[in-house]
């Protein structure tokens, strides 16, 4: 783990890892509220190929509801994103590390809330 972001890799398929990140994050009561192809969009948007990339855009309604209760501007960092890209043979599953993003804010409230969203991304994460 590194200090922005939680993450693995997995030799697996690279579908089937993207669906069961989205059912990881269904157990931990997240959504997904965004699925951007990074590999379609570059491909429509500039003629380039790129890696097999999804970003998705994972939101707990609780979490998110508590957290924004505490500090107004927190929406700015919602929803939290889960990569996942192929790297190589590997998979690699990412997702944003809450407490080290949100502890920039400097509100000690949101200590908390942080701390509940990275314990269940790092779930997902580990899923693999």
């Amino acid at each position: 783990m590194t200090g922005y972001y939680l993450a693995r890799t997995v030799q697996a398929d690279f579908a089937a890892v993207v669906t069961r990140v989205v059912d990881a994050l269904g157990k931990e009561g997240f959504g997904v509220l965004t699925d951007i192809d990074i590999a379609a969009t570059m491909k429509a948007k500039l003629g380039v190929e790129f890696r097999a990339y999804r970003i998705l855009g994972a939101c707990n309604p609780f979490m998110a509801h508590k957290a924004l209760s505490i500090e107004d501007k927190i929406g700015v960092m919602l929803p939290c994103n889960v990569i996942v890209q192929q790297a190589g043979e590997y998979v690699e599953v990412a997702a944003v590390d809450p407490a080290a993003s949100i502890g920039r804010v400097g509100n000690p409230a949101l200590e908390e809330a942080a701390a509940a969203v990275r314990a269940a991304l790092l779930r997902v994460v580990e899923t693999f």
